[in-house]
């Protein structure tokens, strides 16, 4: 499969000033936003120097599947994938600049976040296996004994973490998230998410793809809760297969952990200033690997 040159970063002079998260660049059209996945990657929550061919595009079509797999259980932000028809009917100034938003674009509702990290765990791995073997909990809520690792825990569990001032991911109790936004609202995300999850884990294992765990963020548009940002993608999401699984250490994976287990293989000290360039074989592997999972997942 052919794959488009590398996009690390959108050039839209007649619109100014994108906000540019790890992965995406958003442009404000007034009634709606522009949100472009680029080829960019991330690994322990900094962005790295070296881009993933077609990953924006594989990240944009798996979320605009996936909001419309689970619309019936919650809205999402998004309007259309049709750029082209959309910058030709109402912002014919994008027109020009189509060669970098084809495929890997969507317009979307401007929605007020909520700013809590909405992390569904179903399987015991990562950061969870590494503070169950400590404790006997994953960010603070007691498991079973005798876990191994992979395994798959007997209900999945809802992890919210926030932003802390560094910039990073912090684990918080849902009591603080209780605090932070109110009951009504934190078991109303709590619950889509966990709903959200459970369907997409059963339509993944019929595709032969197992969602150990996800996140999801939520926002509100005229009183209403919906998705935002992407869902259950290879960036949001630990993708394992199915007929390789093994519980008892380590899986294979559809998602970046070539990313991360290469960085971690180096010593990176994980500082976004230092972050090291991808040799070719990583990025060959990852590439791989996310269209894999999109050809599994997407009809």
């Amino acid at each position: 499969m052919e794959l488009a040159p590398v996009l690390l970063r959108t050039d839209i002079p007649v619109l100014q000033n994108p906000g540019r998260g790890k992965v995406r660049d958003i442009y404000d059209l007034g009634g709606h936003l522009l949100i472009v996945t680029t080829d960019r990657i991330s690994a322990f929550d900094c962005i790295l120097p070296t881009g993933i061919p077609g990953k924006g595009g594989v990240l944009n079509t798996m979320s605009a599947f996936w909001f419309e797999f689970v619309k019936d259980i919650v809205p999402s932000h998004l309007v259309t994938t049709d750029i082209h028809g959309f910058a030709k009917k109402f912002s014919p100034e994008l027109v020009p600049f189509l060669d970098q938003l084809k495929g890997r674009s969507m317009i979307v509702r401007k929605a007020q976040r909520i700013d809590v990290e909405c992390i569904v765990r179903g399987y015991l791995s990562g950061s969870g296996w590494k503070e169950y073997k400590k404790s006997g909990t994953v960010c603070g809520i007691p498991l079973p004994a005798g876990l191994v690792e992979s395994d798959r825990l007997p209900q999945a569990i809802f992890t919210p973490s926030t932003k802390a001032e560094n910039g990073h991911d912090e684990n918080v109790s849902f009591d603080i998230v209780v605090k932070m936004i109110g009951q009504p609202l934190a078991e109303k995300i709590r619950d889509l998410s966990l709903a959200v999850y459970e369907k997409a884990r059963a339509y993944a294992e019929t595709k032969g793809i197992i969602i150990a765990d996800t996140k999801f963020e939520f926002g509100e548009v005229d009183g209403q809760t919906i998705l935002i940002d992407e869902i259950l993608s290879p960036d949001s999401s630990r993708f394992w297969p199915k007929a390789l699984y093994r519980p008892g250490g380590p899986q294979m994976s559809f998602d970046k952990q070539y990313v991360r287990d290469w960085l971690e293989a180096v010593g990176w000290n994980k500082e976004q200033d230092t972050a090291p360039e991808l040799p070719p074989e990583i990025v060959a592997k990852t590439t791989e690997k996310y269209q894999e999972a999109l050809k599994l997942l997407v009809p």
